[in-house]
C-alpha cells in the first residue's frame, strides 16, 4: 500500500486484505467439512485473532487495535458484530487495548472479521506467536509531559511486523509498547520491547530517537524490563528491533519449553551486556544494510484538524449534579496540552461495553470530539478533544449509557481478566471475584485519597492477563482441598505498582491462599489496617508495605487461609457466579500453538 492509498486515521494502522478474509473463509469450511487436521487448523485461525475457548465450537475474535485507537464508525462497527453475532451482547477491552469478542460459533466467525474489516479494523496476528497489539499511551499527541509524540512510530512498527516473514512463527508472542514520556502510561517496562521518546544533540541539532527496554514481562516469572539501549535515533530504532527478533527467532532453545519461550528468558540468562553484544553484533549483518523506508510507514494523524469549535460558553450545571459531577471531573477528567480540550477517561466496569454504549460513545465523538478515542490498559476508553466547555454534556450523555461513572484508575476501577468465563486457562472466574470486589469497595464508600490511589489486579490464573504482579493488591487464581472436594482460591499479592508518573514493580507473593469467597474480605481487611496503622497522613499503601514483611501480612490474613467446612460453609466450594460445586477444569491454551 502506497503513502497516497494509506488512510492515517485511527483504527487504520494495518492494511486490510480481501484476499485474508477468503482464505480464511475456505480453511474453515474445509476445517468443518472434516479436511483439515485441528492442529494446523488452530495455527491458520491465530493469525487471524481467532482463538479457542473452553466452551467448545466457539471462538473468541480479538481486534487489535493499535496504541488503542478507534473511531466513532469503528465503534459502530463494534456495535453491529456484538448485536449480530456474540451471544451475550458485548465486546471486552483488554489489558492490552484491544477488544474481544466472545462465544462466537466458527461459521459466523468469517463474516464478523469481514464487517470489521470494511471499517479498517483488523485482527492479523493478534493471536499466535507474532508480534501481538502494539500498545501506545491513551494521552499521547494531548499530554503535557510528552518529548514528541510517539504514536506515529509505533504505527511505524506495526506497518514493518505485520505480515512480516520474520514474525509469523517466533517463539512465543512479542509485546511491544511505545511511551512519549517517561511518564510511562503504557507500562513499558514490563513487555519484551519498549520505547521511551528521548531526543539528543548531535552535531549541533537536535536528533529524536528513544531510549529502549528489553526482557520485561509477567506470567510465571516476572520481571521488569533492562535498558537495552539508552537513545537510538528515530531513523535506527526499527533497525534495532528487528535484529532483537531476529536474534529471538533464531533462539531455538526457547523452543524446547514453550512455558519459558518469551524472550525475557534469554535476556535474563545472558545478562544485558551480553544480549546488547548480541544485538550489537546481529546489526554487522547484511540483511541490516538496507534502509528503511520511515517516512512511508509513519502512522501521521493530524487529529486537531478534526477537533470541534470551541463553545461560545459552557452549560449551566443543574444543582442536583454540582456533587456528582465535580467528583467525575477530579478522576475521569484531565486537560490536554492544546488550550481548551480536555480528555474524559470513560470507566468501563470489567472493559465490557454492550452495542448501546458502543453506539453512545461513537455519537458523543461525533457531536463533542474529534471522532477519535482510545483503549487503555485498565479496559477503559478515552475520548479526546472534548472541548472544556462541553464535558458537563458529555458526562450526562455518558450517564444515560450507564458510563458516567466517577472513579477511574481509582479503587473501585478493578482490573480483571475473563477467567473461566471463557478462557481454556481459567483457573477461577475472576469476572465474578472482581464484581464481588469492586462491590465489597464501593460498600465501604472510601474517602481518604491515598486510599482511593490503590489499584486492585486479578487473573484467573497465574499467567497474569489481569496483570496482578502489578497491582497495589493483586489476586491470580488457584485450587485447594477441603474435606475431600475442591475450592477456588487466590493466592494474594501485595505491593505492585502500576500508576502513572511512579516507578512500577512487581508485587510480594504473600504465602497467604484464599477461598475465592475471602478474597473480598482480603481486600477490606489490607485496606482498614493501611488507614488505621500508617505513619503519617501522606504514607502511600506501598509505603506501609514497605515497612512491614511478609509474616506481617500472612498473620493478618492467617485466619482466611483456613480451610473451609463443608457442612458450614458450602458456599465456599462454589466459585463467584457460578451455580455448582467446583471442579477445577483447566484446559490446553492456544497462545504458544
Amino acid at each position: 500500500m502506497s503513502i497516497e492509498e494509506r488512510q492515517d486515521t485511527a483504527g487504520h494502522v494495518i492494511e486490510i486484505l480481501d484476499e485474508e478474509f477468503e482464505d480464511f473463509t475456505t480453511e474453515a469450511q474445509a476445517f468443518l467439512a472434516g479436511q483439515r487436521e485441528e492442529d494446523k487448523f488452530i495455527g491458520f485461525r491465530l493469525k487471524q485473532g481467532v482463538y479457542g475457548q473452553r466452551q467448545p465450537n466457539v471462538q473468541m475474535i480479538r481486534v487489535k487495535l493499535p496504541f488503542g485507537g478507534v473511531t466513532a464508525d469503528q465503534l459502530d462497527a463494534f456495535a453491529e458484530v456484538t448485536e449480530r453475532f456474540a451471544p451475550l451482547k458485548k465486546g471486552h477491552i483488554t489489558t492490552r487495548e484491544n477488544i474481544q469478542i466472545h462465544h462466537v460459533p466458527l461459521p459466523l466467525a468469517w463474516e464478523l472479521i469481514r464487517i470489521l474489516g470494511r471499517s479498517g479494523l483488523s485482527s492479523r496476528e493478534a493471536c499466535g506467536n507474532t508480534v501481538r497489539n502494539v500498545t501506545g499511551d491513551p494521552w499521547g499527541g494531548i499530554a503535557d509531559d510528552e518529548v514528541f509524540d510517539a504514536t506515529p512510530y509505533a504505527g511505524a512498527f506495526v506497518r514493518y511486523f505485520v505480515r512480516n516473514p520474520l514474525t509469523q512463527l517466533l517463539p512465543r508472542k512479542f509485546k511491544v509498547a511505545f511511551s512519549g514520556s517517561d511518564t510511562d502510561r503504557v507500562i513499558a517496562d514490563i513487555h519484551d520491547l519498549g520505547f521511551f521518546s528521548c531526543t539528543r544533540v548531535v552535531d549541533g541539532e537536535e536528533v529524536r530517537g528513544f531510549r529502549i527496554v528489553a526482557g520485561g514481562g509477567l506470567s510465571i516469572m516476572p520481571k521488569v524490563a533492562f535498558e537495552l539501549y539508552d537513545f537510538v535515533p528515530e531513523t535506527e530504532y526499527l533497525r534495532v528491533s528487528e535484529a532483537v527478533l531476529r536474534i529471538f527467532n533464531r533462539s531455538d532453545e526457547l523452543r524446547r519449553n514453550r512455558s519459558k519461550a518469551r524472550i525475557k528468558f534469554l535476556i535474563h540468562r545472558v545478562g544485558i551486556e551480553a544480549f546488547r553484544e548480541m544485538v550489537d553484533e546481529e546489526l554487522k549483518g547484511d540483511w541490516g544494510r538496507h534502509d528503511y523506508p520511515l517516512e512511508d510507514l509513519l502512522f501521521l494523524d493530524d487529529e486537531q484538524a478534526d477537533a470541534p469549535d470551541l463553545p461560545a460558553a459552557a452549560p449551566k450545571i443543574a444543582d442536583e449534579d454540582v456533587e456528582l459531577f465535580e467528583r467525575f471531573m477530579t478522576s475521569n477528567v484531565r486537560p490536554q496540552v492544546q488550550d481548551g480540550y480536555s480528555t474524559v477517561e470513560v470507566k468501563v466496569t470489567q472493559g465490557d461495553l454492550d452495542p448501546d454504549q458502543f453506539r453512545g460513545l461513537a455519537t458523543i465523538l461525533r457531536e463533542y470530539g474529534a471522532n477519535r478515542a482510545r483503549t487503555t490498559h485498565w479496559q477503559n476508553i478515552v475520548l479526546r478533544w472534548i472541548p472544556n466547555d462541553s464535558v458537563y454534556q458529555v458526562w450526562r450523555e455518558l450517564r444515560s449509557l450507564g458510563l458516567g461513572n466517577a472513579g477511574a484508575y481509582e479503587i473501585n476501577d478493578v482490573v480483571s481478566c475473563p477467567g473461566t468465563d471463557s478462557c481454556k486457562m481459567g483457573i477461577t472466574s475472576s469476572m465474578g471475584l472482581s464484581r464481588a470486589i469492586q462491590s465489597r469497595v464501593e460498600e465501604m464508600n472510601l474517602q481518604d485519597p491515598l486510599t482511593r490511589q490503590i489499584l486492585i489486579n486479578m487473573s484467573g490464573c497465574p499467567n497474569s492477563c489481569g496483570m496482578h504482579h502489578v497491582g497495589n493488591i493483586g489476586f491470580h487464581g488457584a485450587a485447594l482441598k477441603s474435606d475431600g472436594r475442591q475450592v477456588p482460591a487466590y493466592h494474594t499479592f501485595i505491593g505492585g505498582n502500576r500508576r502513572y508518573g511512579s516507578k512500577m514493580r512487581i508485587a510480594m507473593l504473600l504465602k497467604t491462599r484464599v477461598p475465592a469467597k475471602r478474597a473480598p474480605i482480603v481486600v477490606e481487611r489490607l485496606i482498614l489496617d493501611y488507614e488505621e496503622n500508617r505513619e503519617a497522613d501522606d504514607e502511600t499503601f506501598n509505603e506501609y508495605v514497605d515497612r512491614h514483611d511478609k509474616p506481617y501480612f500472612d498473620g493478618l490474613l492467617a485466619d482466611l487461609a483456613l480451610p473451609p467446612e463443608f457442612e458450614e460453609e458450602s458456599d465456599h466450594f462454589v466459585d463467584w457466579d457460578r451455580d455448582r460445586l467446583y471442579v477445577l477444569e483447566r484446559g490446553e491454551g492456544e497462545c504458544a500453538v
